[in-house]
């Protein structure tokens, strides 16, 4: 079986016990590690990424810079890093600030079982997305993001739904130029 295409499982308190296939671990809901990248720019917004339409659950919609699994044996941070670039065309320093667990059924058979690492990085230079991966890109700051959320929720991954005032917040407390 080719090791990118498995997901590492967990328990309650993040310690390995196993590897299964991605979508198998999706359509039998095991809970394995996951991360999210959020990225801002110096103006304090933050850099939103639509998924392509082609993605195999919530295709089309918005969400953080990018998602994605550690493979079994790589660093989750190194796997965020990997991924940031893969998806976004980029390389920045990343730094981790919690990590929460979610769970959510899809229309497709497919559940979201995951102990997700949320990390925090800083980008102010072009962006050059896989059009694989992601149909658009923009920057929003706070405020846009909660009001076109409280509009249009269903426009947004669920999980950038459950996690994002918990970063919000964490930005409105770290960093001095997010408002």
């Amino acid at each position: 079986m080719d090791k990118k295409l498995q997901v590492i499982l967990v328990n309650e308190s993040d310690e390995e016990i196993g590897v299964m296939e991605k979508i198998e671990a999706h359509r039998r809901a095991v809970l394995h590690r996951a991360f999210s990248v959020f990225i801002f720019n110096m103006r304090g917004e933050m850099l939103l990424q639509q998924r392509a339409f082609t993605k195999y659950h919530s295709g089309g919609l918005w969400t953080n810079a990018c998602c994605g699994h550690p493979s079994p044996g790589e660093e989750t941070g190194v796997a965020a890093h990997r991924r940031l670039e893969e998806e976004m065309g980029f390389k920045t320093e990343l730094d981790e600030i919690f990590d929460f667990t979610y769970r959510h059924s899809f229309d497709n058979g497919l559940t979201e079982y995951e102990l997700d690492h949320v990390f925090i990085g800083y980008w102010n230079a072009p962006v050059f997305p896989t059009r694989e991966e992601v149909n658009d890109y923009c920057y929003l700051t706070l405020n846009e993001i909660k009001s076109s959320m409280d509009a249009y929720p269903e426009q947004y991954t669920i999980w950038f739904r459950i996690v994002f005032p918990r970063v919000a917040s964490w930005a409105r407390k770290n960093m001095s130029i997010v408002q």
